[in-house]
């Protein structure tokens, strides 16, 4: 009869890898461990940090021995039991590693620690002797009795901190420690209360209720541009801070925050904690371990923010909550926004969606009475919604070899003569899609990718968009050897701005693109002087649609408004719709009458049909018919397989073998392998899998039971999964 297990002080212990499975670590007697503790344990040659995931393990008698022992315990507040179910519950959902999904709970660096010391210096004794005029404005300056840093006495004084030195030698000024700046100051929910509309009041009443009574529930604050659908949540904000508690906002893009800040800032007297990837490593430690303690009430982040230890999360709010840069598309593929509803109903508090142009996810869920729909019709202080015209491009194009069509460029005139600004929005970077030999016909295409390269005149460069290949500019045609034969085809922002330039020679151009960016310092500097009417044409892509307001900003045209249409993505349409209506919103929010004018070659498509009437629940109808009778989501689920290698046969004849093993169920719909529409990408082949089931059913079980039965991936090949597709490249 086999001897019963013997419970041992050992521990299961998830470290942040690519791997599913937790191990198992001796506990010495001097730790007591608990799930949730950060420790360090060795795993292989090398040492790791992990997180006890459970305690009391049990171990066969002959491996307890065998075991390696915890190294350490570290001292930061332990994972809380809620953020560990999450990371279980997205790893089963996303089939990701869960040590995948822990990585990104754990990204503190190694810089945590107490923060630097700064010295102060203040006035302590008589002053010198030997007194100089230097001098002289140092001890006038610190007469205030005020602590500063040696840095900034100097700088004030207009002296250099020798001078400083001096005085502190002679023991006219002494030095002292200066308490460490806290990462974020505690917002005062009382700062700046705003006047609102009857009916943003009444947004905001419902707002603050759903925070005072606490528990999960959903609410989509639905407004037009420019409605204060900021101020309106900023509400419930302000009620979860009053109830001590911590509150995350989600924005798409970091170059979104600047002007948020400034309007948190404006409402709350301070501004929040930032987290994103462009933070300085000390500084990325500091709010970790801030927002772990406690210390930090509010969180102003990019999608990775979801996964910090909050202390005590009392609400999350997911501003421009259709953006499609919620959608994490590499690592672990999940959407920051669902995966946020997730988390509120986990830790079972509210969760705020605001947008312009919810997903149809999000309507189809506010009109079935899952979500609460908080309509915001009307633009604060009475502003008109910008009125919307068609360039039909097949009647009243531009001339030959132009982008900007006449009555666009004449409208661009009359704005600047009345002293607005103008907006031209094409979303593409770069100077031209396409560069060709007119002798030959011959196109430079990425030897990488299945993809032209694009011409970046500013760089010099031309450039793959999907890989990041890039060479100059030949000097003659690679295959017939012509010189001086190479054109650009279709533009791009900086052709655009050649454009412009031509036909605005003293006006003042800004080209937006986040190919430009240098720094994110120098993108706000440069949205700042947009919003201060330092220029008067803006070029930009999708970087200025959308969070950015423009006091002097009264026109947009939309050079290629078709551009986003021609392909074979499911939410083209959405996509097309969003970005074009929240483009042509930056018209009119604050001074006159805002004007949108759209160049397109289909005018009766359905996306131009509701922009130009301005009725988006004319798209909304056509749209959620069209899902509804294809079970596209939100009435049933997809799931991508895509299948990678560097050999095209043998990358195919493995997507057929995943294909072959797929289990039979009478919900399930497996279509292909077929190439994907970009076939070729760092020069890996890629073949797709689309699987398609009902709403209702447990697409990620049927998948990790298909995952179980597919062969191991050999040589280059490999297979990504992604539950919930929002990309079909």
């Amino acid at each position: 009869m086999a001897k019963p297990p013997i419970t041992k002080p050992f521990v299961d212990i998830l470290v942040p890898v690519a791997l599913d499975q937790t191990y198992s670590y001796r506990v010495p007697k001097e730790f007591d461990l608990a799930p949730g503790d950060i420790v360090t344990v060795p795993l292989g040659a090398r040492e790791a940090i992990g997180v006890v995931w459970a305690d009391d393990v049990d171990v066969r008698p002959g491996l307890h021995n065998r075991m390696k022992d915890v190294e350490l315990k570290l001292d930061y507040p332990p994972l809380k039991p809620e953020l560990r179910k999450f990371v279980d519950w997205v790893s089963g959902y996303t089939l990701s590693p869960r040590g995948m999904v822990l990585r990104m709970c754990l990204r503190m660096g190694n810089d945590l620690g107490p923060a630097r010391e700064k010295v102060g210096v203040r006035i302590a004794g008589p002053a010198p002797k030997r007194m100089t005029t230097a001098r002289m404005r140092v001890l006038q300056l610190l007469a205030d009795g005020l602590v500063r840093t040696k840095s900034e006495a100097a700088h004030e004084a207009g002296v250099s901190t020798g001078v400083i030195d001096g005085l502190v030698d002679e023991g006219a000024l002494e030095t002292l420690v200066l308490p460490p700046e806290p990462v974020a100051r505690q917002p005062d929910p009382d700062f700046a209360v705003p006047e609102f509309s009857d009916i943003q009041r009444k947004a905001a009443d419902t707002l603050r209720t759903s925070v005072d009574m606490g528990g999960f529930s959903v609410a989509l604050v639905d407004g037009v541009t420019g409605s204060g659908k900021t101020e309106v949540y900023f509400e419930a904000v302000a009620q979860a801070l009053r109830h001590k508690k911590q509150v995350l906002i989600l924005m798409p893009e970091i170059a979104l925050t600047a002007q948020f800040l400034d309007r948190f800032s404006a409402r709350f007297g301070v501004r929040p904690a930032e987290w994103h990837s462009e933070l300085a490593p000390r500084k990325r430690a500091r709010t970790w371990s801030a927002v772990a303690a406690g210390e930090v009430s509010v969180v102003v982040g990019a999608r990775s923010a979801l996964f910090l230890p909050y202390a005590d999360l009392g609400l999350i709010v997911i501003d421009e909550e259709h953006d499609p840069a919620y959608k994490q598309e590499d690592g672990v593929r999940y959407h920051a926004r669902d995966m946020a509803v997730v988390r509120a109903r986990e830790v079972k508090i509210p969760i705020v969606l605001a947008s312009a142009t919810p997903s149809v996810e999000t309507v189809v869920n506010a009109r079935r009475g899952r979500y609460a729909h908080l309509q915001l019709p009307e633009r604060f202080g009475g502003q008109h919604l910008p009125s919307v015209e068609a360039i039909d491009l097949r009647r009243e194009g531009p001339p030959r070899g132009r982008f900007i069509s006449p009555r666009l460029a004449e409208q661009v005139k009359f704005a600047i003569e009345r002293g607005e600004q103008a907006l031209l929005f094409l979303n593409r970077r770069g100077f031209a899609p396409l560069t060709l030999c007119n002798a030959c016909g011959y196109r430079m295409a990425c030897p990488n990718c299945d993809a032209w390269l694009v011409d970046h005149r500013f760089k010099r460069r031309l450039v793959c968009h999907h890989c990041g290949y890039s060479m100059p500019p030949p000097e003659q045609c690679p295959k017939c050897e012509a010189k001086g034969t190479f054109v650009a085809v279709g533009p791009g922002v900086e052709r655009l701005e050649h454009e412009a330039a031509e036909l605005f020679p003293d006006k003042r151009i800004l080209v937006l693109s986040s190919d430009l960016v240098e720094s994110m310092e120098r993108l706000r500097q440069e949205l700042d002087d947009v919003a201060q009417g330092r220029f008067d044409i803006i070029i930009g892509t999708q970087l200025v649609a959308k969070g950015h307001h423009f006091p002097k900003l009264n026109l947009v045209g939309i050079v290629d408004a078709d551009l986003g249409l021609a392909n074979g993505d499911p939410r083209a349409g959405e996509r097309s719709f969003q970005l074009l209506h929240q483009v042509v919103g930056r018209a009119g929010r604050e001074e006159g009458r805002g004007y949108g004018f759209l160049q397109t070659h289909q005018p009766e498509h359905p996306v131009m049909r509701a922009l130009i009437a301005q009725d988006r629940e004319a798209f909304y109808a056509a749209e959620i018919e069209v899902r509804e009778k294809t079970g596209y989501p939100p009435f049933g689920r997809l799931a991508s397989l895509l299948v990678s290698g560097a050999d095209k046969h043998e990358t195919e004849a493995f997507a057929r073998k995943i294909a072959a093993v797929s289990p039979i169920h009478d919900d399930v719909r497996v279509l292909g392998p077929a190439e994907a529409p970009l076939a070729v990408v760092r020069g890996r082949y890629r073949f797709r899998l689309l699987v398609k089931s009902p709403r209702n059913f447990d697409l990620s079980a049927y998948l990790r039971q298909w995952m179980a039965e597919v062969p191991k991936a050999k040589g280059t090949l490999k297979l990504e999964v992604d539950v919930d597709p929002q990309s079909f490249f």
